[in-house]
């Protein structure tokens, strides 16, 4: 065992020098943002058969007290005696680093494995991460017993393994924090990698699929590990993406997407919205056929200068919420006017169209309504039916024959057919329709809500105002 750890660390010396400049260059880097703060990391795992030993190394620490973030399933935490200095700062409850002028501490900890190594398990959440803070580079040495055959992934580049007599030997290292660990039998091998991605599959790809992905454009430079199939648990890693059956298509969306996710705060927004949004931002409509529905009905509304300026806002954004309303109200403001058409078709189950909408507050006899819409279509104004008339009084409902609208008095009957409605058991004919359907709601013309229900309107600069005859009110 001796034998075998002295080589575990001549090949983490000699591996290490090559990132010895670059990380040192990167550190002063890191050592010079101000937003929160930064950190970088690097850990040694040795798999034992039931367990992975973990010593991990913090370097560039803040001078403040750092609460520790202990794997749920890690036992025996303690300090790893490196030097004099490594646990310094480490509490005597092992929850946190103490204030202090230290830069580097070291830990370590146990991750039980309870069946031991299983090939195609993803290991999810295996290391201690530090409360607030934010990894600026890593680097992960793996060592196991040479029996132990099999590709180690970590969504970090491979940067060299060696499969010896006494040790099997695996390094990662790059930009970034790493959280999960997977490993795969003998079957999976490393097949390409890139500056954004490492690629394994059981079996090599066609020539043709390495020479679509160099005209690939992705958001940014994060970095992921593409495994051309499953896993156990059918999960996602963090910087880990599991794609069956892959293809150039599927693995640009996928990838796109995850890098959404850390890009921007969707919230629930529907999936189909990060699709909206990523399509813009490279360029490439892809995704549902809602989303190439959306996004035709905004590109469709933008001149050239509106659709860059689109673009350059959704860049803007990054780091902040990005969901329907606020995707509106940067089309609102680009266009001059007001449209929901965004939300809209995150709460409607089919296609709603391209539509402005009136954005004063609306009241009825001086109550303020907050469900009421007011959009501009085909060159008339429409209320929506249901909630206004209710606010008027009315009961509404749609059966057989029409769209019904009654109260104590009055009772009117808008058949699905133009030409003709029916009030108190008569009929009148129409030239037009007093009530419309705009993706399967109702609304009312506003000609026709004060000609029928006699309402009186008025409009000032913030403010729509409807007041009913006494007798309704």
């Amino acid at each position: 065992m001796k034998i075998a750890v002295s080589i575990f660390s001549f090949l983490a010396i000699l591996i290490g020098t090559m990132l010895f400049m670059q990380f040192q260059v990167y550190s002063d880097e890191v050592g010079s943002i101000e937003k929160g703060y930064n950190y970088s990391q690097e850990i040694e795992i040795v798999y034992h058969g039931d367990s992975l030993d973990i010593r991990q190394h913090f370097k560039n620490l803040p001078t403040e007290e750092i609460s520790i973030q202990w794997p749920k399933n890690s036992v025996n935490p303690n300090c790893f005696i490196e030097n004099e200095h490594s646990c310094a700062r480490l509490s005597e409850d092992s929850l946190k680093f103490k204030e202090g002028e230290t830069r580097a501490q070291s830990i370590s900890y146990v991750i039980p494995l309870e069946k031991g190594l299983q090939s195609g398990k993803l290991m999810k959440d295996v290391f201690a991460t530090l409360k607030n803070g934010d990894v600026q580079f890593s680097t992960v040495h793996i060592s196991a017993q040479p029996d132990v055959l099999g590709e180690w992934v970590t969504g970090l580049p491979l940067i060299g393994e060696q499969k010896l007599t006494l040790v099997n030997y695996t390094m990662f290292s790059g930009r970034g924090a790493v959280k999960d660990l997977f490993w795969q039998d003998g079957l999976l091998d490393l097949q390409q990698q890139t500056d954004v991605l490492s690629i394994y599959s059981k079996t090599a790809l066609k020539p043709a699929f390495y020479e679509k992905l160099k005209n690939v454009n992705f958001l940014s430079d994060d970095y992921f590990a593409i495994i051309n199939g499953t896993n156990i648990d059918g999960l996602d890693g963090y910087r880990m993406l599991f794609l069956p059956n892959i293809t150039v298509s599927k693995l640009q969306q996928t990838v796109i997407i995850s890098q959404l996710d850390s890009m921007y705060n969707f919230g629930d927004s529907p999936h189909w919205v990060k699709e909206l949004v990523a399509s813009y931002l490279t360029g490439t409509v892809f995704g549902s056929d809602k989303t190439k529905e959306v996004a035709a009905g905004i590109t469709n509304q933008l001149t050239d200068a509106q659709l860059a300026d689109w673009v350059v806002r959704l860049q803007e954004l990054e780091g902040e919420a990005m969901n329907p309303k606020v995707l509106d109200e940067q089309l609102s403001d680009i266009l001059g006017a007001s449209t929901m058409y965004v939300s809209m078709n995150a709460t409607t189950e089919g296609s709603y169209p391209f539509l402005f909408n009136d954005p004063r507050d609306i009241f009825v006899n001086l109550h303020k309504q907050e469900t009421i819409q007011v959009v501009l279509k085909d060159g008339e104004v429409l209320y929506s039916a249901d909630s206004l008339l209710n606010a008027l009084g009315y009961d509404v409902k749609t059966g057989e024959n029409g769209y019904y609208v009654t109260s104590e008095t009055r009772a009117f009957r808008f058949p699905h057919e133009p030409g003709f409605y029916v009030f108190n058991q008569r009929r009148y004919n129409t030239v037009s329709m007093p009530i419309k359907t705009v993706a399967g709601q109702y609304f009312i013309e506003e000609a026709w809500l004060q000609r029928l229900f006699l309402v009186e309107l008025t409009k000032s600069g913030k403010r729509i105002t409807i007041t009913a005859p006494q007798e309704q009110q």
